[in-house]
C-alpha cells in the first residue's frame, strides 16, 4: 500500500494527486490518498476523491507520497514518527529541502514504490515539558524545537549534561536537528549540517548578547532549557512549527535524541549540496 498525502491548498483540486495515483496504480501499486490539514476544511477534497485515514493504513504501508511543501512532510512525519515507512516529498512549497521530487519529476516516484532509491535515516529529538516537578507535555521533533516570546524579549538559560553552556536574553532559542538546520536555525545564524549527521543545534534568536553563538553538540547530550525571567511577559513552545504550550516562569523544556528516525526516500537525481546551492543562492 502506498500512502498519497497531499495538502489540498498547495495540490489544488489535487490535481498533481491524481497523476501519481494514476503513474502508481498502473505500475500495479495499491494505493490510499490520505488528505493533510483539511480536517477543517473538507470542501478543499474534490468529491470524487476517495480518501483515508493515514492512521488507519499505516500499518500496511510501504511509502508515503507526500505533496506539498516542507511543512507538509513535517506533519506526515510527526503522525508516522514511530512508523518505519519511507517518505518521499513532492515540492509543491516555496524552499522544499526535504521535498526531493519536483513535479516534473513525477516517474521518481514509481522507482521509490519499487525500492529503487536511497533511504536517508534522520536523527530525531526527544522533547519535554516541564512545570514545578511535573512533565506536562511529551513531543517528537523532525526539525526543532522553539522557545519564543510573544513579542516580548525573554531569557532562556540552557545546560548540556548538566553544565551551563549559555544564556541568552532576546527573542528566544532554537533547538535543531540537522534535518532543521536549513530551517529557522539557519535564518537565526545557525550553520547548515548534512542532513545525516546526527548532532543537537542550538541557537539564539535575536539575541541581546555579543557572545551568543550556536553550539553544535554531541547526539548523546541532554539539553535543559529553562525559561526564566517571563514575570508577566508571554513566551511558547514550539515543536516543527506547532505551538504546543504557553510557558510560564521556570518551566523546563528538555531535548535528548530520541529513539525514533524519519527514513526519506531520496531518488538520487540532487546531492543535499546541489539541493542547498539552488535554493539558497
Amino acid at each position: 500500500m502506498i500512502a498519497i498525502c497531499p495538502n489540498p491548498f498547495r495540490d489544488i483540486a489535487l490535481t498533481c494527486t491524481r497523476k501519481v495515483r494514476k503513474l502508481l496504480t498502473d505500475a500495479g501499486f495499491e494505493t490510499a490518498v490520505c488528505p493533510v490539514f483539511a480536517d477543517d476544511e473538507p470542501e478543499a477534497i474534490p468529491a470524487d476523491i476517495e480518501t483515508r485515514k493515514l492512521s488507519d493504513i499505516a500499518g500496511t504501508c510501504t511509502l508515503a507520497v507526500v505533496i506539498g511543501g516542507d511543512g507538509t512532510l513535517l506533519s506526515v512525519a510527526r503522525s508516522l514518527h514511530a512508523a518505519a515507512i519511507p517518505l518521499l516529498g513532492v515540492n509543491l512549497g516555496t524552499k522544499g529541502f526535504m521535498a526531493y521530487v519536483e513535479p516534473d519529476e513525477l516517474e521518481d516516484i514509481v522507482r521509490a514504490a519499487r525500492g529503487e532509491s536511497k533511504i536517508s535515516r534522520r536523527m530525531m529529538l526527544s522533547v519535554t515539558l516541564e512545570r514545578e516537578g511535573e512533565i506536562i507535555h511529551r513531543d517528537q521533533a523532525l526539525n526543532d524545537v522553539v522557545l519564543h516570546g510573544y513579542g516580548d524579549v525573554i531569557q532562556t538559560t540552557a545546560w548540556c549534561n548538566g553544565d551551563k553552556i549559555t544564556a541568552i536574553h532576546g527573542d528566544g532559542i532554537i533547538l535543531a536537528t540537522p534535518t532543521g538546520s536549513t530551517g529557522y536555525s539557519m535564518s537565526a545564524g545557525g550553520p547548515i549540517v548534512e542532513p545525516d549527521a546526527e548532532n543537537i543545534l542550538i541557537s539564539p534568536i535575536c539575541a541581546h548578547t555579543m557572545g551568543a553563538r550556536t553550539f553544535v553538540l554531541d547526539p548523546q547530550r541532554t539539553v535543559t532549557v529553562k525559561a526564566e525571567k517571563l514575570h508577566g511577559r508571554k513566551a511558547y513552545l514550539s515543536v516543527d512549527g506547532y505551538s504546543v504550550a504557553d510557558l510560564k516562569n521556570g518551566d523546563l523544556v528538555t531535548v535528548r535524541r530520541s529513539e525514533h528516525q524519519i527514513l526519506m526516500a531520496d531518488p538520487g537525481r540532487r546531492s543535499f549540496y546541489e539541493i542547498a546551492y539552488e535554493k539558497l543562492k
